[in-house]
């Protein structure tokens, strides 16, 4: 099943008309995209882009052919074009199916928000999702039962998926979560719009969901795995930064298209604190809906997959490569192990985890680290360490960078900063990735 995208953008098309933002300034060349449509085979064309015929004859494709075009959602873009010749556009009611005669079957998917998603099988039995902007399926995928997923012609994830990963990271991490999309699906983002800076940004961000986008006027073929599809998600990232500077922000973003993210706060509750308590009230705003959060500054078994429940019984089933392919695992169909061997795991910081270890070996006080406290602080940083190479769950760690400012003017303070700066180089150096987010701009340092 071949697929050619006339266009990837927002409804209003990017850059936005009369738009003066800088993210609108620098959409040019491929960064460029106008309305998103699908044309599928030349026969079946999946929402309109403003000249859909010129935009066809520049992907070297034509609308001859076309025997069915279907809209996705409310248009408040430019004015809808439909060329002459075309059939006219209409909706299919949700939950139905419409068998074409060239072969294609096509079923259309309830979402959140006003519009219709569309499932798409091929006649080699290549099926593909497509979701309007701004769009998550709503209820269980394709009907099937809680925590199940049925998909048209047979079981299984879908080869191609087109979605809103920008706007509707949760879209994505609801349809791992039922086990739509898995390491082999071809995550295409769609509908793209002036919220994320075009060009290396917004590439990076969609690589570390998973995800990649696609000039105007591609083709992709369902089923194929492509060449230059996003590189292997890192399994450890260290997110450095300092105060406010948003690496907070761009961990959680990391991870938002992921499924059951487990959230481990190592501040705690500080008892009468207004302002530490405003702080955290944030951090859990932001948080998606379907994240655990774990006050805990007990790492290491977190890290080996040992996360036990109150009864002290394993909440995950049993350690899988992160990103393997769920149809080649034996027992692939058990909730636990759809997607990753356990939760990913997002740590918050390991600044205040260093802090409560220092309290904990009594390294404030010089005596006391001089008679030990020294040696027991490094046995617990190794054994953190350790615990990070050898682990086997999706890891993102949130760190501070202290040592490039003013020298602290007590030895307690130099001793957190060494410390500190010692920790997160040899917590860094097992990561695939490791980032320094500086006015809110990560930049990579590794990876």
């Amino acid at each position: 099943m071949e697929l050619t995208l006339l266009g990837t953008g927002a409804p209003q098309g990017l850059p936005r008309p009369g738009c003066p933002c800088a993210a609108c300034a620098t959409a040019v060349g491929d960064e460029a995209r106008a309305a998103t449509a699908l044309l599928i085979d030349g026969a079946l064309l999946i929402d309109l882009t403003p000249g859909p015929a010129f935009a066809a004859a520049r992907a070297g494709q034509s609308l001859a052919g076309v025997r069915q075009v279907l809209l996705s959602h409310p248009h408040d873009g430019p004015a809808l074009e439909v060329p002459a010749g075309l059939p006219q556009p209409g909706r299919v009611a949700d939950g139905r199916e419409l068998a074409l005669l060239d072969g294609h079957r096509v079923r259309a998917i309830a979402v959140d928000i006003p519009g219709t998603g569309y499932e798409i099988g091929g006649g080699g039995g290549e099926r593909l999702l497509y979701l309007p902007p701004g769009a998550a399926p709503a209820g269980p995928v394709n009907g099937a039962a809680a925590g199940g997923y049925e998909a048209m012609g047979g079981t299984g994830p879908y080869d191609l998926v087109l979605l809103d990963v920008i706007g509707r990271p949760d879209a994505l991490a609801r349809l791992r979560a039922s086990g739509a999309v898995d390491a082999a699906t071809d995550v295409i983002a769609v509908h793209l719009d002036h919220t994320v800076p075009p060009g290396a940004e917004l590439h990076r961000r969609l690589a570390a969901t998973g995800a990649r986008a696609v000039p105007d006027g591609t083709t992709l073929v369902a089923g194929e795995f492509p060449v230059g599809a996003p590189p292997e998600l890192p399994r450890r990232t260290l997110v450095l930064g300092g105060a406010r500077s948003g690496k907070s922000a761009e961990a959680e973003r990391r991870l938002a298209a992921f499924p059951d993210v487990l959230y481990v706060a190592t501040g705690g509750t500080r008892e009468g604190d207004t302002e530490w308590a405003q702080r955290v009230a944030l951090h859990r705003e932001r948080r998606p809906p379907g994240w655990r959060t774990a006050e805990t500054c007990d790492l290491v078994p977190l890290l080996s997959g040992g996360e036990r429940d109150a009864a002290g019984g394993p909440l995950l089933g049993p350690a899988r490569e992160p990103g393997a392919d769920r149809r080649a695992v034996p027992g692939g169909d058990d909730a636990a192990d759809r997607v990753f061997d356990a939760s990913p795991l997002l740590i918050d910081c390991l600044a205040l985890w260093l802090t409560h270890a220092m309290d904990e070996v009594g390294a404030w006080d010089d005596a006391t680290w001089e008679a030990g406290g020294r040696r027991a602080l490094r046995e617990r940083t190794d054994a953190l360490v350790a615990a990070v190479r050898a682990t086997r769950r999706q890891v993102v760690a949130v760190s501070n960078e202290v040592g490039s400012g003013v020298v602290p003017a007590t030895p307690a303070g130099r001793r957190f900063r060494d410390e500190l700066g010692r920790l997160n180089a040899a917590f860094g150096a097992e990561c695939e990735q490791v980032l320094l987010v500086i006015a809110g701009q990560p930049l990579a340092l590794r990876g």
